[in-house]
């Protein structure tokens, strides 16, 4: 058998364990592990538990601190700064988007700034959290080097996702979640992990030439989306999540793929809007209306309409994961 089929909680409990083991306070663990497993229901596995055992070996090296607790600082009723102590994201997001519930129905848009971070997984996560609490979301993140400026060859910017979350009338909220890459890299460190190439127009190797080899497109660059467009957004990006935060660019950031050397210290910044206060009561049904002008369309969907159906799946059925991958997260 190739594949074990395990529930919600059990993979829960198995990534939370493995971390712990390597060095990982249990609070820490859980919310980690939750936001593995919320990645893995929803189909996107490159962010989901085959990132259990390079997180695990950061913990183990000191890359990321386990233990950390994040910081949060109230500079104004409209914004807080937060310090993730170079621990996982995961935590600080949570703290952030607590934060944000409170602040921005009071002030009608408030904002978090995080800095010594980590990766924060499925940026869409953390915004339709905002959504689900009937405010508008925006989050904005930068990684470590792995785009080149137009017309260069070295990396100076991360894939640096994007994301935005919108409510809508009694159903699940809209939710936009793109990297500034043609793909996301997560899609090759796990085409790396299956041992299978990539797809051409995906990466270019050191030299700047396109490559199907999984290896050779990590070690190389990614291929920006719309091209010169998106090394400008990409740019926007780095400015707005680590110039303002006071995290380190990408190409300071070290990799959040292995063990070696210092923290990454990247940074996220989230921002929260009220549409009541903004377009009054009947802002959100004025959503919706647009969400239905586009569902009344044949073979077109909302964004984030695929994830919704296959998180009910996962729960109705549980998660599908390589028996390999859970044996390796079992020997940690």
């Amino acid at each position: 058998m190739t594949d074990t089929i395990l529930t919600l909680a059990a993979a829960e409990t198995l990534a939370a364990a493995a971390l712990q083991r390597c060095g990982t306070s249990a609070a820490n663990a859980a919310c980690v592990a939750r936001a593995l497993v919320a990645a893995e229901a929803d189909g996107l596995k490159g962010h989901g538990l085959s990132r259990v055992p390079s997180y695990a070996a950061q913990a183990k090296a000191g890359k990321v601190d386990g233990l950390a607790q994040p910081v949060i600082e109230h500079v104004t009723p409209a914004l807080v700064r937060i310090d993730a102590a170079f621990g996982f994201a995961y935590p600080a997001l949570e703290m952030a988007v607590d934060a944000l519930v409170e602040a921005a129905p009071m002030m009608g848009i408030a904002a978090a700034a995080i800095r010594r971070s980590h990766h924060c997984g499925v940026a869409g996560h953390h915004v339709e959290r905002l959504a689900e609490k009937g405010l508008v979301g925006l989050l904005f993140a930068n990684t470590p080097a792995a785009m080149a400026p137009w017309g260069g060859t070295t990396g100076v910017f991360g894939t640096n996702p994007i994301a935005f979350a919108c409510p809508l009338p009694d159903e699940p909220p809209i939710v936009v979640d793109l990297s500034l890459s043609k793909v996301a890299r997560g899609n090759i460190l796990a085409a790396k992990q299956k041992g299978g190439p990539i797809p051409e127009g995906w990466a270019l190797d050191r030299n700047g030439k396109p490559t199907t080899d999984a290896d050779a497109a990590l070690a190389g660059t990614m291929v920006p989306l719309g091209d010169a467009k998106g090394t400008a957004l990409a740019l926007m990006v780095e400015l707005l999540a680590a110039g303002l935060t006071g995290a380190k660019y990408a190409a300071d950031a070290t990799s959040f793929l292995d063990d070696k050397g210092a923290p990454p210290a990247t940074g996220q910044l989230l921002i929260a809007l009220d549409p009541r206060l903004m377009g009054g009561e009947a802002t959100i049904a004025h959503f919706g209306r647009l969400a239905d002008q586009i569902r009344a369309q044949a073979g077109a969907r909302l964004p984030g309409a695929r994830r919704i159906a296959l998180r009910q799946k996962a729960r109705e059925t549980g998660l599908i994961v390589a028996t390999r991958l859970v044996s390796e997260i079992e020997a940690l």
